[in-house]
């Protein structure tokens, strides 16, 4: 078994919690009520998103090159 990397971002929930999702994996998201497990159910999506789309598994993730804030006037 080999071991790939994933990008996931994870973000505060408008109704308290959190949404994760992976930007390589069109649709991979879910939500969890803490870091923790926001964190454990992502893990288990990826995984099962890859048992599904196994084309995934052969296509390397697109490397990450940052997250910023901007500034807007508005």
């Amino acid at each position: 078994m080999r071991t790939k990397e994933f990008l996931v971002i994870i973000e505060k929930s408008e109704n308290g919690g959190y949404v994760a999702f992976v930007p390589d994996l069109p649709g991979c998201h879910t939500q969890g009520d803490t870091l923790e497990d926001v964190r454990k159910y992502i893990k288990d999506a990826i995984q099962l998103y890859l048992e599904v789309e196994s084309d995934y598994l052969n296509e390397e993730p697109t490397k990450f090159v940052s997250a910023e804030m901007m500034q807007v006037e508005i």
